[in-house]
């Protein structure tokens, strides 16, 4: 197992503020950074559930279903362990009761995209290609890590 450097963060640094979601699947998936938890985007979008992925999300005094999973933005990562499942649960429950959530862990790059895309594969039946170019064409930075694009192209295989 690769040991993280004392100067490495296990996730990309958010060097600029990128306030707004990305809306994956209509009325009901939104994708972002830590900076797009905010009260604007809550009412705006009407968001009822927040996914926090390897970073909790910043205090907000509004009344929501949250839950953090811990993930470090690292290549060895296993996210079919618990991860992703948990995930997916999460993220499945919000659409079943007619929610509207948002994933995200620090720049809404590598980890929060893989979840949003593993969930595509699992509970929405895409192919990875089909889940990844969908969720590039909403939120053109994403860039997960080569140890989860690896894992998300062998689900469903």
């Amino acid at each position: 197992m690769q040991l993280l450097e004392e100067n490495s963060f296990g996730f990309v640094v958010d060097t600029k503020p990128d306030l707004i979601p990305a809306c994956i699947l209509e009325d009901f998936l939104y994708l972002g950074s830590q900076d797009s938890v905010n009260v604007d985007n809550i009412n705006k979008y009407n968001i009822t559930h927040i996914l926090s992925i390897g970073i909790p999300s910043p205090p907000i005094e509004v009344d929501l279903v949250k839950t953090f999973i811990e993930c470090l933005d690292l290549p060895e990562t296993d996210l079919n362990q618990e991860i992703l499942p948990l995930a997916c649960e999460f993220m499945d429950e919000a659409r079943q009761v007619g929610g509207r959530v948002l994933v995200h862990c620090n720049a809404g790059v590598s980890r929060s995209a893989s979840l949003v895309i593993g969930y595509l594969i699992i509970k929405c039946d895409y192919d990875f290609q089909d889940a990844y170019n969908l969720v590039k064409s909403k939120r053109e930075c994403i860039q997960p890590n080569a140890g989860f694009l690896k894992q998300l192209k062998d689900l469903k295989r």
